[in-house]
């Protein structure tokens, strides 16, 4: 039975509760982040704790411990597991407080940490390539609420991926208010043409990714490949040579097909295989270590 932290308790899974008046509950006041573990290592930890403590600083949360003691917790909920490859799911609440929108009335926030097996896709997909559609929704206006906050509000992501699974795609596109490509429902989005990869900018309105960073230094230090990061449509990617997406939990998966078009071939590209290859390579042998053996034998 996994145990999951809760507030300074590690209580089993089927244990694992919080109030009803939690206003995480109530009104997705909170935020979270997503993180991996492989081999025993938990890949790119630092990073995501820092855009953690970045989206708290964005919804006025104050968090009830240094980032230090989070990364911490987050290295003790994989191990006490007994786990080497997990997906840690970080939660942080405003907390406990009454009926109303009035965040004072929230003493404390409530923190959440799960470490369990994750398989978002079965090992086809990564081979053959992922069908997307490109949603009737438009992405979340920055001006209304910046993406780069992680927050627990996901129903417009939430709502795009119904619509992808109604049309028997696996993931759908989100344009921004402006009509441009800004990222899937819940991965960011790049396009290869003519020797050059493309991936929109933050301010298209996209969450700054952990993988989109990684794929973005691997494609640039090792693989030589300019990535230019610009506004486009999505006849862009209809024109692609190759397009593929990027996330902690997906990872990086090659496009076959948008809205009914083929990508090139309609066979994940070469350059898109070379990357996958290198993102693992890099995933299983970087991180901070989760057991005294590993950060030995490092």
């Amino acid at each position: 039975m996994s145990k999951i932290y809760i507030d300074g308790k590690w209580p089993d899974k089927d244990q694992a509760k919080i109030s009803v008046f939690d206003h995480g509950l109530l009104y997705g006041d909170g935020i979270f982040e997503g993180i991996r573990a492989y081999n025993g290592r938990i890949f790119r930890l630092h990073e995501h704790a820092e855009r953690l403590y970045e989206s708290a600083r964005g919804i006025l949360l104050e968090m009830p411990m240094a980032i230090e003691q989070m990364e911490k917790l987050i290295v003790q909920s994989v191990r006490v597991n007994n786990l080497r490859d997990a997906y840690v799911r970080v939660v942080v609440t405003r907390g406990f407080g009454d009926l109303g929108l009035d965040m004072r009335k929230c003493k404390k926030s409530t923190v959440i940490i799960i470490a369990d097996r994750i398989e978002l896709y079965p090992d086809f997909v990564y081979e053959q390539g992922m069908r997307l559609v490109t949603s009737a929704l438009r992405r979340t206006p920055n001006q209304t609420l910046p993406p780069a906050i992680k927050s627990l509000n996901y129903l417009n992501n939430i709502l795009a991926r119904a619509e992808a699974a109604r049309a028997g795609a696996e993931e759908a596109i989100l344009l921004n208010s402006e009509g441009y490509v800004a990222e899937c429902s819940g991965d960011n989005i790049f396009y290869l043409k003519k020797g050059i990869a493309v991936t929109p900018p933050l301010y298209a309105g996209i969450l700054p990714g952990i993988t989109r960073a990684a794929a973005i230094e691997i494609l640039q230090r090792q693989l030589r490949v300019p990535v230019k990061e610009e506004l486009f449509g999505v006849v862009d990617l209809y024109q692609a040579d190759e397009v593929w997406i990027t996330g902690t939990g997906a990872e990086i998966i090659g496009i076959k097909e948008i809205d009914g078009r083929k990508i090139k071939d309609g066979r994940v590209g070469r350059l898109t295989k070379n990357l996958v290859k290198l993102y693992r390579g890099m995933t299983t042998s970087t991180g901070t270590p989760v057991y005294e053996a590993d950060a030995v034998a490092h």
